[in-house]
């Protein structure tokens, strides 16, 4: 992930409410959630969070799709994790780590388990080490 593509994704989390957003889109996994469930979740006029998911998708951290009349966001994981491992990779390079700083597993879906997930079907996952500081 390019220093420009990190300044963007960061610039758009950190607003309370786009990270809310995108925090429960996070939870609610590739199916996504719907523009109105959103909106009634987090308590905001569709506008303002139309505006939100917009500035969230310029950062390319969000999917939409549509599906009828509806719209259903998702969060877009391999950014999510990208954005994880570019403020992470260097972690402790130049010296001894703080003991609170301890390398963390997160399972990354596999390709299959992507296509496979709007069936509802299990597949395995993938590991992606992580540091946690």
């Amino acid at each position: 992930m390019e220093s420009k593509a990190v300044v963007t994704a960061l610039t758009a989390l950190a607003h309370e409410t786009r990270l809310s957003v995108f925090r429960m889109l996070v939870q609610a996994g590739q199916e996504g959630l719907a523009v109105g469930t959103i909106c009634d979740s987090i308590g905001i006029p569709p506008a303002s969070l139309s505006f939100h998911l917009k500035e969230l998708s310029i950062a390319g951290l969000v999917n939409v799709r549509r599906s009828g009349r509806y719209l259903y966001y998702s969060a877009e994981y391999n950014a999510m994790n990208s954005l994880i491992s570019y403020l992470t990779e260097n972690c402790c390079v130049n010296g001894t780590c703080d003991p609170s700083c301890t390398t963390v597993s997160i399972a990354l879906p596999t390709s299959e388990k992507l296509k496979s997930a709007s069936k509802k079907s299990t597949s395995t996952a993938t590991k992606k080490t992580v540091r946690k500081s």
